[in-house]
């Protein structure tokens, strides 16, 4: 894979903006392949509200957010109205996160947050522009990627080297079931994967998990029966192949 961007694109824009915005958007084309079934992506026409680029063959939509800083733990996006709308209604688009070289224009890192990741609860809401801006009380949104587990942030290309192809389509792929789950339901479906994964180790116990009640709580405090919840989301991941069950109250993952 080539890291670097084309230049030539950029000669007639002035703004630096522009023209890593065109160069980047004209990279991934070229060069990035779809991470659900490793086909070519193609250009969605100007001024789609969300989405950057298009799967032909699978119609997996992706948007591109490029950087010179790498991930960090939030992500301005777009209007938050319109983000708010496409995750209520399931069109929300999966997230290239590109971290570029600015004095050699290259790539550093590609990063993919599928969509099945997205909840509102990490969307936040900026607050409006003043009554002088020329787009007056237009109401934008950032996005609390810290609030994503790590399975949730998947590198195609890291620290400018490729990561394998088939197993970043495979990464992608087996996360896939989240989409069958909507609204609360997901949202507890990802604390819970959080909260495997801030254990930091491959085989865990249910008294483990437990230790997150009070965490938990907190981020869904109409429930009252916070380890039944727990139980629940461990069986769903065992059914979909996330973990396995080793014996009573003790787990692994796959």
């Amino acid at each position: 894979m080539n890291l670097d961007f084309n230049t030539n694109l950029a000669l007639e824009y002035h703004s630096n903006s522009q023209k890593i915005r065109i160069m980047s958007e004209n990279w991934v084309v070229d060069n990035v392949y779809c991470v659900r079934c490793g086909s070519r992506l193609k250009h969605f026409k100007n001024n789609k509200p969300v989405g950057d680029m298009y799967c032909e063959k699978c119609s997996e939509e992706f948007e591109l957010k490029s950087n010179k800083s790498k991930l960090g733990r939030i992500i301005a996006d777009g209007a938050y109205s319109t983000m708010i709308e496409k995750i209520d209604n399931g069109e929300i688009p999966n997230f290239f996160y590109l971290n570029y070289d600015l004095k050699k224009y290259s790539v550093n890192n590609l990063i993919i947050i599928p969509k099945h990741f997205f909840i509102k609860d990490i969307i936040i809401k900026r607050k409006p522009l003043a009554d002088t801006a020329r787009r007056a009380g237009w109401v934008g949104c950032n996005i609390n990627v810290s609030q994503i587990p790590d399975s949730g942030k998947l590198y195609i290309i890291k620290n400018g080297k490729e990561e394998n192809k088939n197993n970043v389509i495979e990464n992608f792929n087996k996360m896939l079931f989240l989409r069958k789950s909507k609204g609360d339901l997901r949202g507890w479906l990802l604390d819970t994967l959080k909260c495997v994964e801030l254990l930091g180790k491959k085989e865990f116990s249910l008294d483990e998990m437990y230790s997150f009640e009070a965490f938990l709580k907190i981020k869904h405090p109409e429930n009252n029966n916070i380890q039944a919840k727990i139980r629940q989301q461990l069986q769903i991941l065992r059914d979909n192949g996330y973990i396995k069950f080793v014996s009573r109250g003790q787990y692994i993952l796959l």
